[in-house]
């Protein structure tokens, strides 16, 4: 999964590393910590501003603008849709992936000794969902030696997305103390690197540094929940960190030029002609944006990425590819993250990136019915229902298909249909297959997360996914 942000290389012995949102040739060095005392909160936010989340008020707070209207009704679900199942996934997924610093000094007792640098009282409670296991480059910096705790020992490492979509299957099921907990992790890591957006890697709740650019779908799915959480609870220091991250992520995540979302804060992403990731295009995050801070664009933004992703639909099969340029063509990213070579490449197809792409569509129109969303995925309903004669249960489920056949051709590796591929493919029924989505709803609701050390990525999304199609997604407003 987490591929996109790194460049392996084992050639004469040596690591090349790349970060999605950095450029770094050599691995980063150990900075000499800085003592607790001396972090500094963001502003106006204390632990006693955070804890407990209020009771909501009888008159939530008004937005400050509205760039688009909210709709009264959510379209129908799947028949087999059931808040049941939802809730189920998401404790499942949670009593694995999901730990708190309490724990983590038990599980790294050496690394522990200095959890205290960057995790000061003004971040506590705290906790991490936990990235899979690592084997190669990052194994260094995501194990402790000491340890001997079974599934724990190299997985030390924390990745930015998991935190945004941790905070989010928190708020939607309405886990308060993790919420706030996940969420105490983002600030203090910002505060100790003194950043706006949080470092894409961290490790547990230790000091060293491992890379501190940034990942556009985290900063957007943080500051997503933020903003649902204070229409949720009122209380303003949710708004005020959600106002960081928005004000961060449109000086250095947007390309003043076109309005298109850049994948990270990095001049790697920011060339003459920039590659881009639509799985970073969270249109409801942009609509959330546009109402808390009518000072930038963001409905412009919005409108450039659907023409943008639309564009890129277009020209091709119908899906999409993990990355593509400017030009709306299929492109290989410069950090190296889609293979190493014909037969390993993902750039040009629909893979490991592009799966959360339906989520992010369906979530959008479930809650403000754009037509837009609604032509996306039924183009990409209509693509698959061929593959399959309808039918989602298909292995046809497992390919990953080209995004233009002259490109390069499918791959079709996969011989079973991960979860979180067939969660993504059911998705695509929600504007305009009600057949298939509630034959696939039934389906989706038969799997659980597998939990084990290496299903971090699959675990997440069919969480997610399971939410949205089960009904937990549900507005504060």
């Amino acid at each position: 999964m987490i591929s996109k942000k790194i460049l392996l290389s084992a050639l004469v012995g040596s690591a090349i590393f790349f970060g999605a949102c950095g450029d770094d040739t050599a691995a980063p060095s150990a900075a000499t910590p800085t003592q607790s005392s001396a972090v500094t909160p963001l502003p106006g936010i204390s632990s006693s501003s955070i804890a407990p989340i209020p009771t909501p008020t009888s008159s939530a707070p008004a937005p400050a603008s509205s760039a688009t209207p909210t709709p009264s009704v959510y379209p129908a679900l799947a028949t087999s849709a059931n808040a049941t199942y939802g809730a189920n996934d998401y404790a499942l997924w949670k009593s694995f992936h999901v730990t708190s610093y309490e724990q983590e000094t038990i599980t790294y007792p050496t690394l522990a000794s200095e959890f205290n640098v960057v995790f000061s009282a003004a971040y506590m409670p705290a906790g991490r969902v936990v990235w899979s296991s690592q084997t190669g480059y990052y194994r260094d910096y995501c194990s402790d030696n000491s340890t001997t705790v079974p599934n724990m020992k190299t997985r030390a490492c924390t990745v930015s997305e998991g935190i945004g979509y941790g905070m989010l299957l928190a708020y939607f099921n309405g886990d308060d103390d993790t919420f706030v907990r996940l969420w105490n992790y983002s600030r203090a890591y910002r505060a100790y690197s003194n950043r706006r957006l949080m470092p894409w890697i961290t490790q547990s709740f230790h000091w060293m540094e491992v890379d501190n650019s940034s990942a556009t779908d985290a900063d957007e799915d943080i500051a997503t929940a933020l903003i649902l959480m204070y229409f949720k609870s009122g209380n303003a220091a949710f708004l005020q960190d959600a106002l960081t991250f928005v004000n961060a992520i449109w000086d250095l995540e947007v390309n003043p030029s076109t309005l298109l979302i850049y994948s990270g804060d990095e001049d790697l992403w920011k060339g003459a002609n920039p590659v881009y990731n639509l799985s970073y295009f969270s249109p409801v995050a942009l609509r959330l944006f546009a109402m808390v801070d009518p000072s930038h664009n963001w409905q412009g933004v919005l409108d450039a990425m659907y023409t943008y992703m639309q564009l890129v639909q277009s020209m091709g099969t119908g899906v999409f590819p993990d990355w593509s340029d400017a030009t709306g063509a299929a492109a290989n990213p410069p950090n190296g993250a889609a293979g190493s070579g014909p037969g390993s490449w993902t750039w040009y197809t629909f893979n490991k990136e592009s799966v959360r792409i339906p989520w992010r569509i369906a979530w959008d129109y479930y809650w403000y019915q754009d037509l837009r969303a609604a032509t996306i995925l039924n183009q990409l309903n209509t693509f698959i229902s061929k593959k399959t004669n309808n039918n989602p249960d298909d292995k046809a489920l497992s390919v990953n298909y080209s995004w233009n056949l002259s490109v390069g051709a499918d791959n079709t590796r996969n011989t079973v249909v991960s979860s979180q591929w067939y969660a993504a493919w059911c998705a695509t029924g929600l504007s305009g297959n009600p057949t298939w989505l509630a034959q696939c709803t039934s389906g989706l609701n038969t799997k659980t997360p597998s939990n084990t050390t290496q299903s971090y990525f699959s675990d997440i999304l069919l969480t997610m996914y399971s939410a949205l199609l089960n009904g937990l997604m549900v507005r504060p407003f």
